[in-house]
């Protein structure tokens, strides 16, 4: 009896379709020597799910070190058996702390970074200003705070957006074959902003899975984000965007920027000076 195929772990999927680890440390790298004149070395990454960051992060010099936390044990687990475990010596730069983001305890680092927007689950101004308040106590006297957010006309209607994702083999060996990844903005509620959003994955032989993840957020605006960390005692914030290359698409080079035209989807970083 031939053995039935078995769908590889979602957290896989995930990492190849959401995550640009490589873009965000570089950026975050940029604007804090550019500031600071120095390298960045202690990295905090708050809601780390897997802990991608934090891996990519240490495997880049050996005088880094990383904190990741995250709320849910299981994921953290996956993301020590799948990323720390291929890191050798260096695994030991990284501590991973399953708790909450408002209260784990870690050393001040030089940088903290909050991306794929999982602090939209704050959705007061009170419950994000203590966030960012948090974020600020755990940094260095000199440190930065590194956020993303998206937005443009198309992020306030409910859309399908696919798109395929290559196949590929994981550092453990596990061949993950070519998919169909789908964000899905299900709600929008143009009075309190609140959205619900699922990303769904389609897998030759496996068919379609269905909500795979679920974001139940709301959906916060450049200008608040910076007067809320502005009100949370941090000295500057600041908005860096993409521009477009010739195809209509981001060209994926990130600069300071006070206007920018709206477009149907941009995504951005903010970057909190301490």
């Amino acid at each position: 009896m031939k053995k039935k195929k078995q769908l590889p772990d979602l957290h896989y999927f995930y990492e190849a379709s959401v995550q640009g680890v490589d873009w965000d440390i570089d950026f975050a790298a940029r604007v804090f020597k550019n500031k600071r004149k120095r390298p960045a070395l202690d990295l905090r990454e708050d809601f780390c799910g897997t802990a991608k960051l934090a891996c990519e992060w240490v495997s880049g010099s050996p005088k880094r070190r990383a904190w990741g936390v995250d709320i849910d044990q299981p994921t953290l687990n996956w993301g020590r058996e799948h990323n720390l475990a291929y890191l050798g010596d260096k695994a030991g730069k990284i501590e991973l702390i399953c708790g909450d983001v408002m209260t784990a305890k870690t050393p001040p680092v030089d940088l903290v970074m909050a991306l794929n927007f999982s602090y939209c689950i704050f959705k007061t101004r009170d419950l994000l200003r203590t966030y960012f308040k948090t974020v600020r106590d755990n940094l260095n006297d000199d440190g930065i705070f590194v956020m993303d957010l998206y937005g443009g006309t198309e992020a306030v209607e409910a859309k399908l957006e696919p798109r395929d994702v290559e196949a590929f083999t994981a550092k453990d060996g596990t061949k993950v074959p070519k998919f169909e990844y789908i964000w899905d903005q299900d709600v929008y509620n143009v009075i309190d902003h609140h959205v619900v959003n699922y990303i769904h994955f389609k897998v030759p032989g496996f068919g379609k899975i269905n909500k795979a993840f679920t974001y139940d957020w709301r959906l916060w605006t450049l200008p608040e984000i910076q007067e809320l960390l502005l009100e949370a005692g941090f000295q500057s914030a600041e908005v860096y965007l993409h521009g477009w290359n010739k195809d209509g698409e981001s060209d994926e080079t990130y600069r300071r920027r006070k206007t920018y035209e709206n477009s149907l989807g941009w995504v951005a970083y903010i970057v909190g000076i301490k």
